[in-house]
């Protein structure tokens, strides 16, 4: 059978594997039914306790971004796992703290969108920095960020323009690394995903819903539709793609004037 993405003995580091449920999870499980070889990178000892079953004989890695120096230390242990080229990062890392319930905008703490970033947006820059020197010449680095930072959704708060920071990191990552490399830094832009962490955001099955019946198909995405963009992103395949978000929301995002929204929204009595 022919190898279209050529994923067979390459080696990809998947960080924000969490359970089951997450994408990174999808995206590493995926990998490896291409015959990637996977390099597992969780955020606690806890969640590597919690996953050793299902990661038996796996190399797995402990990295909490919110740390400084964690980056660094991944990589040396890493390095020192005898895993010298790395031809594929997945960052797939987020946090709120949503505790307190959701709250406007405008009355966000600075040290909750502080910490959003650090973790979510400038761990990007932490973890490339790191594994630069590990990286093969044309590596692909991809982030996962949301389909579109144009919508102001209530419940999602200060994420927003976590993400959109996110996605800029990736953009200037990817010049910067253009002076000695060809690798390429890509995000693909999720629509909304049923997963542990969106479970977290207050409204959120409301919003799940409503998304669904804007998409073009009346079905939301399934995870591991996202998990297959970010493989295609991984691939040489996508060689021509550098600085760039793939959207993948079935539609959603072109489809705000569906005849049966407005209908429900201007009488919905009928």
């Amino acid at each position: 059978m022919n190898d279209f993405l050529q994923l067979t003995g390459r080696t990809c580091l998947v960080l924000g594997v969490a359970n089951r449920k997450s994408v990174a999870w999808f995206i590493a499980r995926a990998l490896e039914e291409q015959g990637a070889k996977v390099l597992y990178s969780v955020r606690s000892e806890a969640d590597q306790r919690s996953l050793a079953t299902q990661l038996s004989g796996r190399a797995v890695f402990v990295c909490d971004v919110e740390t400084e120096g964690a980056a660094d230390r991944l990589a040396a242990e890493v390095a020192a796992a005898g895993h010298r080229e790395i031809h594929g990062l997945v960052h797939s890392i987020a946090f709120a703290n949503y505790s307190e319930g959701f709250k406007p905008f405008h009355e966000t703490k600075r040290r909750d969108y502080l910490q959003a970033t650090a973790v979510s947006s400038f761990s990007l820059v932490e973890v490339a920095r790191a594994f630069k020197p590990l990286l093969t010449k044309n590596a692909s680095v991809v982030s996962i960020g949301i389909s579109s930072l144009q919508v102001t959704p209530d419940n999602y708060g200060y994420m927003g323009p976590v993400k959109a920071a996110l996605e800029s990191t990736s953009r200037f990552l990817a010049k910067s690394f253009s002076v000695d490399s060809e690798v390429r830094f890509n995000v693909v832009g999720s629509g909304p995903l049923k997963t542990s962490a969106s479970a977290g955001i207050p409204g959120f099955l409301e919003s799940y819903l409503y998304t669904e019946k804007l998409t073009l198909r009346k079905r939301n995405l399934a995870t591991d539709e996202v998990a297959n963009a970010v493989l295609f992103l991984l691939s040489e395949r996508s060689s021509g793609l550098n600085g760039t978000t793939l959207v993948v929301d079935a539609g959603l995002g072109s489809n705000f004037y569906d005849k049966e929204i407005v209908r429900l929204a201007m009488r919905p009595e009928r």
